[in-house]
C-alpha cells in the first residue's frame, strides 16, 4: 500500500515538474498580452460551463468544428449568444445570433475572444473603404483632397454618395451576411465570416437538407470557423475595381455576354455572368500559392491604424522574400502573439529557424524560414508544399540605372485597362437598389464602359518621402460624369470630365521581364496611349513621331486612352492621377527614356553598350557617343542628362 502511495506521489511530482518546465519554456506564448486579456474574461471560456448549456439537449453529436472553436470547450453561446439556461426552444433562442461574425454584433461574438483582431478589422480599409470614398468625392467636386478619411457606412446622399451606394458600396466588411452557406464568388462582406468561414462537403449537404426540410432536419455538420483562408474568400470583392483576383488567375474582363460564346477554353464565365478571357496567370498562382501566402493576417486584418489608400496599408514587398543580400529575419521567440497563434494553428515545426520579417513594419511571415545554409523557403498555406525563395537576379540587384524602378514595373506581364466610361443618373430606373442599405430605392447611377482590354502596364512616378519610385499605372478613370442628370439645379459645370490614371499592382508576375523597348519606345508605357511610336531618321536627323490608335477625345483633344500629350507639357493645375503623390513622366523624363529608346533602334538589349548604361548610367555613354550615332535632334541632351 505504501509503495503504491509513494509511486502516486512520485508520478504527481513528475507531472508537475514537467508542466512547470514546459510553461517556463513557452511562457512568452502564455503570458497575458494586454491586447488579449479579454479572452480570459469570456464567461463561456470554460469546458464545464460549456457542457452544461441547454443547447446540447437538441444539438447533439454535431461535428465539423475547428479544433479551437469546439463547443465542448467554448460552448455554443460564445458565438451564437442566446439563453443557455432554458430548455424551451423559444426562450433558448431569444436574442440568438444565427450567423455570428458580422461586424454589427462582432463585439458580442467573435470580439469577446478576439478583441485585438476586431479592433484592427474595424479600422482597416476593407471595412471603411476610405480611399474609394475619398477619390469618388474628390472627382465629383465634393472634397478638396484625395486623402481625407471616411467610412462607407457614414456616407449620406450627395451625388457622389449616391454613386457609391449604387455602384460600389457592396464590397466592405461591414456588409452583413444574412444567408447560410459558404463564401463564393458572389459573396460580399460578412465581417469575420468573409475570411474565416469554411463549409466542408458534408456541411454543404447537411445545410441543403436543413433548408429543403423547411428547417426541421437539424444539420449534424457545422461549418468551420478557422484560419484556413483560400482565394475564394478574397475573390468576391477583389475581382472588381483593379481586378486583382482575376488578374492573379490570368483572366481579363471582356464586354461579352455568356450567349456570345461558343465552346472556347480561353473564356470563363463567372458566377455573376461576367465573361473573362484567359491571358497569363501570375507565376505564384501557377505554383499553387494563395493570396495569404504573401498577405498575412497583419495586412489582411490591418494593424489598427487608419490609412488613406491601399498602398499605404500594404507593407510587404517582393524584396522581402526575393532579397538582395540577406533577408530581414526574426527568431521564433520574438514573434508577436498573433503570429504565434497562426504558427501553432497551422502546426508549423520550424521554431528553431529564423523567420522572414517584412522590412517596412517588421511583421513576420510565419510560413517562411531560413535553413542553416542561408537558403530561404516558403510553406504554401494551400497544400504545405515547400517553395524555394530565390534571391534577386544580378540585373535586379546590381543594376544602378533602375534602382528606383519597382519590381512590378518589369515583372508584370499584363494588366487590365478600362477606357471610355460615362456616368449618368437614371431617375426612372424602377429596379434601383441601394447596395449600402440593401433596399430598393428611386433612381440609380449607371456606368457605361466603352472598352475592357489589357496590355503591359504604363508607368508613373510615385513621389514619397523624398523618393521617386517608378510604378505600374493604368487608365483608371478616363470618364465623364453627368451631374445635371442627378440634379437639374446644379450651378457649377454639369458635365465633368476626368483623365485619370491610377497606380496599380497588377498581380501578373512572371519570372521573365519585359524587354527594354517595351518601356523606352512604347507609347502606352510612356503615357501617350496605344499607337505607333516610331523613330524616324532622315538625312542624318532623328526624330520621334507618334500616331495614336484611338481618336481624340473632344474634351481635351488627347487620344481616348492617353495619360499625357506626346512630348508636351501639361498645365501644373491639371489633376491627372487618383493619388496626390503619383504622376506621369515629365517631358524631361520622357525625353530621357526616349533617348535610350533611340539607342535601342540599333543596339540590342544585351549589347555591350546597353549593359554599360545599366552599370554606369546614360550620361557617360552619351558623352562618348560615336559620330555614327544619330540622337533625337529636338532633345536638349545636356539638359536631359543633368
Amino acid at each position: 500500500m505504501k509503495t503504491k502511495n509513494k509511486f502516486k506521489l512520485f508520478l504527481l511530482i513528475t507531472v508537475l515538474l514537467f508542466s512547470s518546465l514546459y510553461f517556463l519554456k513557452h511562457k512568452s506564448f502564455f503570458k497575458e498580452d494586454g491586447e488579449y486579456i479579454k479572452v480570459y474574461n469570456n464567461e463561456h471560456f470554460n469546458s464545464k460551463i460549456a457542457s452544461s448549456e441547454s443547447c446540447f439537449l437538441c444539438h447533439q453529436n454535431t461535428k465539423g468544428y475547428s479544433k479551437h472553436h469546439n463547443p465542448e470547450l467554448i460552448g455554443c453561446a460564445s458565438c451564437h449568444l442566446g439563453n443557455t439556461n432554458s430548455s424551451d426552444k423559444e426562450e433558448a433562442h431569444k436574442n440568438m445570433v444565427l450567423i455570428p461574425g458580422n461586424l454589427v454584433d462582432a463585439k458580442q461574438t467573435c470580439g469577446t475572444c478576439h478583441a485585438s483582431e476586431l479592433h484592427k478589422v474595424e479600422n482597416s480599409l476593407m471595412t471603411t473603404n476610405s480611399g474609394i470614398v475619398a477619390v469618388d468625392k474628390y472627382f465629383f467636386g465634393e472634397a478638396d483632397s484625395l486623402n481625407y478619411h471616411y467610412h462607407i457606412q457614414e456616407i449620406k446622399n450627395s451625388a457622389s454618395d449616391k454613386h457609391l451606394r449604387d455602384l460600389c458600396a457592396n464590397c466592405h466588411l461591414g456588409a452583413k451576411k444574412t444567408t447560410f452557406g459558404a463564401i463564393n464568388q458572389m459573396s460580399r462582406g460578412g465581417g469575420c465570416n468573409a475570411c474565416h468561414l469554411n463549409y466542408s462537403k458534408e456541411a454543404k449537404q447537411d445545410l441543403e437538407k436543413y433548408l429543403s426540410s423547411n428547417k426541421k432536419e437539424i444539420p449534424l455538420t457545422h461549418p468551420s470557423t478557422d484560419i484556413f483562408v483560400n482565394d475564394t474568400h478574397c475573390f468576391g470583392c477583389h475581382s472588381r475595381s483593379s481586378r486583382i483576383s482575376t488578374n492573379y488567375m490570368g483572366l481579363q474582363e471582356t464586354l461579352l455576354e455568356e450567349d456570345d460564346l461558343a465552346i472556347n477554353t480561353k473564356y470563363k464565365v463567372l458566377e455573376d455572368k461576367r465573361v473573362y478571357k484567359y491571358i497569363e496567370e501570375d507565376v505564384h498562382h501557377a505554383k499553387g500559392m494563395l493570396c495569404i501566402d504573401c498577405h498575412s493576417s497583419h495586412e489582411v486584418m490591418g494593424d489598427g491604424k487608419k490609412y488613406a489608400h491601399a498602398e499605404d496599408a500594404v507593407k510587404i514587398q517582393c524584396a522581402d522574400c526575393h532579397f538582395k543580400n540577406n533577408p530581414n529575419t526574426i527568431p521564433f521567440d520574438s514573434l508577436d502573439v498573433e503570429s504565434k497563434l497562426v504558427f501553432y494553428h497551422r502546426d508549423y515545426k520550424h521554431q528553431d529557424k529564423p523567420i522572414i520579417a517584412v522590412k517596412k513594419d517588421k511583421h513576420s511571415l510565419v510560413n517562411t524560414y531560413i535553413d542553416s545554409l542561408g537558403n530561404a523557403f516558403l510553406i504554401g498555406k494551400k497544400d504545405g508544399k515547400i517553395h524555394a525563395l530565390t534571391p534577386q537576379g544580378d540585373v535586379c540587384s546590381r543594376d544602378n540605372a533602375h534602382k528606383n524602378v519597382s519590381c512590378a514595373s518589369c515583372h508584370s506581364s499584363w494588366t487590365s485597362r478600362c477606357i471610355g466610361c460615362h456616368n449618368a443618373f437614371d431617375k426612372d430606373e424602377k429596379n434601383a437598389f441601394d447596395l449600402l442599405d440593401k433596399e430598393f430605392t428611386k433612381g440609380q447611377w449607371k456606368e457605361y464602359v466603352a472598352e475592357f482590354s489589357s496590355s503591359q502596364p504604363a508607368m508613373g512616378v510615385r513621389e514619397h518621402k523624398n523618393e521617386k519610385i517608378i510604378e505600374p499605372a493604368i487608365p483608371g478613370m478616363i470618364m465623364t460624369i453627368d451631374l445635371a442628370s442627378f440634379n437639374n439645379d446644379v450651378k457649377k459645370e454639369s458635365q465633368l470630365f476626368h483623365r485619370l490614371y491610377a497606380p496599380n499592382s497588377p498581380h501578373t508576375t512572371t519570372k521573365e521581364v519585359r524587354d527594354c523597348k517595351s518601356c523606352h519606345s512604347n507609347s502606352a508605357t510612356l503615357g501617350y496611349g496605344k499607337g505607333a511610336l516610331v523613330y524616324e531618321i532622315k538625312e542624318n536627323v532623328g526624330k520621334w513621331k507618334f500616331t495614336p490608335e484611338y481618336e481624340l477625345n473632344k474634351n481635351d483633344n488627347l487620344p481616348e486612352d492617353a495619360w499625357v500629350p506626346f512630348l508636351k507639357k501639361t498645365d501644373k493645375k491639371t489633376v491627372n492621377s487618383t493619388r496626390s503623390d503619383f504622376r506621369p513622366f515629365t517631358v524631361k523624363e520622357q525625353q530621357k527614356l526616349l533617348m535610350v529608346g533611340a539607342c535601342l533602334q540599333c543596339h540590342k538589349d544585351d549589347s555591350k553598350v546597353m549593359k554599360e548604361t545599366l552599370a554606369f548610367g546614360l550620361k557617360p555613354i552619351i558623352k562618348n557617343v560615336k559620330p555614327t550615332c544619330i540622337l533625337p535632334i529636338d532633345f536638349a541632351i545636356s539638359t536631359i542628362l543633368d
